[in-house]
């Protein structure tokens, strides 16, 4: 009694599958497909407010990490190019200074020169 119970309440549990006969095509082993129905999706419009207002915030907090993002690389990028300038600039005055310097020995060497032609 209680197997005949078991295979009954086993046999109620399954869904009940309605039996089709043979597909006109031909096609046994294909799915059956259910009818095409465009507004079984729909949403109500409070649902779709709120996931556009949700879609929004992420879209803005997005925006906000990108310009963060743009914001360090733009800082990074413009203290190099501050680097840069400042050694171009020391370059440019070591190269000053040694220009100097070497007319400064060039006048020197002249001096010396006309002092020599009047001693002798």
């Amino acid at each position: 009694m209680s197997a005949e119970t078991a295979s009954a309440a086993a046999a109620s549990q399954l869904p009940a599958v309605k039996p089709q006969g043979m597909r006109k095509n031909g096609k046994q082993w294909h799915e059956p497909k259910s009818a095409f129905r465009p507004k079984a999706g729909n949403t109500s419009y409070e649902k779709r407010q709120v996931e556009r207002v949700a879609i929004s915030a992420m879209k803005a907090k997005e925006k906000d990490m990108k310009d963060e993002k743009e914001a360090h690389r733009q800082r990074r990028i413009q203290a190099i190019k501050d680097k840069r300038a400042v050694k171009e600039e020391r370059a440019r005055y070591e190269k000053l200074a040694e220009t100097m310097h070497r007319k400064r020995v060039e006048r020197l060497k002249r001096k010396e020169k006309r002092n020599k032609m009047l001693k002798s």
